[in-house]
């Protein structure tokens, strides 16, 4: 049976986690000196010991762990793990019964009941992410319930913790059959090359699903488009699966080239005909300006936080400055795919942030539709950092 340690939550903190609040932060409780053991189930009390919720401890980049229930006598056993994880398969059958879409998220941490642990299907292949330490401790319970539940080629783990200061993003094979790589999976009739072992980027961030189609369906025909932080290529693909004239992808990482050409290829578009360019995004930003580069559509979808030799780029930060230069080099009455994944501020500041940009370089611009997660990205009310997703496209006016 696993330790149980009681925290105390302080006063002003109680009423959120009664209103469904799951994330256990560094100030809200008053003595985490008590648990040192990740993966320790911990009871969440009031000063006069009235029990409030139950989690466990677990360090992550959000915070000290997650509430996983509000009954007093829950046990987190197998039971407990196949009921939250029976419900998400449920509430996402209609992915199941979609032959065009082949790959979606199954379980979405917190959204479904347990965060630290979030898990992707792949046309019959199961891929689990780790995020803490904590979780990890219930690694078997998790995965036997997974077992018991789904029908399963194979199921494949991602560690994406921290250990002794290194983070982890290894490989793991967990049970089935071991999949021959590239595996291909559908998006809504577009296939991409998923790599379920060759670290934690495996190919594709499903997340981003409605926006490539809207690019595909109502955005991309006739025109020039620019995919700056491209990855793996997927929003070009879609543009030039909608007509686009021609698609240029600009990413930092090596391994961009290849992946982009390997997307392009299996979904029979010549990628010769594209521009695929492995250069840090805000050298070519420059490079695109002296150059009176325009494109009719620029996609920005930057990390939360990115690093290279020379630039530091955090969103919450630097967002303003970086939309300012894609301003620049978009065609008048272009459209801007403004996105962003940082969870610290929601579609209210980033609209700020957009409206700043314009009002900087003295242009005029009006906003055509947004986005935030797909529904197999489940999220709850009580933790609106959960839906941290914000897709804005513009459209920039001309004088």
């Amino acid at each position: 049976m696993r330790q149980e340690i009681r925290l105390t939550v302080k006063p002003k903190f109680i009423n959120d986690y009664k209103s469904g609040f799951p994330l256990l932060t560094k100030e809200a409780i008053s003595n985490w000196k008590d648990v040192n053991s990740e993966g320790t189930v911990v009871k969440l009390v009031d000063n006069n010991h009235k029990f409030i919720a139950k989690g466990y401890y677990g360090k992550q980049n959000k915070g000290y762990g997650w509430v996983l229930s509000r009954n007093d006598n829950e046990s987190f056993d197998q039971s407990f793990f196949q009921r939250k994880i029976s419900a998400a398969i449920e509430h996402r059958k209609r992915y199941y019964n979609n032959p065009d879409t082949t790959a979606f998220r199954v379980f979405n941490g917190e959204g479904d009941g347990i965060g630290g642990v979030t898990i992707e299907y792949f046309d019959g292949y199961y891929l689990i992410h780790w995020y803490n330490k904590g979780i990890y401790q219930f690694k078997d319970e998790i995965i036997q319930s997974l077992q018991t539940i789904a029908d399963y080629k194979a199921i494949y783990q991602k560690k994406r913790f921290a250990t002794d200061g290194k983070y982890i993003d290894e490989d793991d094979f967990v049970t089935g059959k071991k999949g021959q790589f590239p595996i291909f999976v559908k998006e809504n009739g577009v296939q991409f090359a998923i790599y379920l072992n060759e670290g934690a980027m495996v190919g594709v961030f499903l997340d981003q699903r409605e926006v490539r189609k809207a690019i595909r369906e109502k955005y991309a025909k006739g025109k020039t488009v620019l995919n700056t932080f491209s990855y793996t290529g997927a929003f070009s693909v879609f543009a030039a699966l909608g007509g686009a004239k021609k698609t240029t992808s600009v990413d930092l990482a090596n391994r961009s080239l290849s992946k982009t050409i390997e997307q392009f290829s299996i979904n029979k578009i010549d990628y010769e005909a594209q521009d695929i360019i492995v250069e840090d995004v805000f050298h070519y930003f420059k490079y695109a300006g002296k150059k009176n580069l325009t494109f009719d559509m620029v996609i920005l979808d930057p990390p939360s936080f990115a690093r290279s030799k020379k630039h530091t780029f955090s969103a919450a930060k630097d967002y303003t400055d970086l939309l300012k230069e894609t301003i620049a080099i978009t065609a008048d009455d272009g459209i801007i795919v403004a996105s962003t994944n940082c969870s610290s501020f929601g579609m209210k500041k980033f609209k700020s942030m957009i409206e700043k940009a314009f009002k900087e370089v003295n242009g005029r611009f009006k906003y055509i539709e947004e986005y935030s997660l797909p529904s197999d990205f489940k999220t709850i009310k009580s933790f609106p950092e959960g839906n941290y997703l914000k897709v804005v496209f513009i459209q920039k006016i001309k004088g």
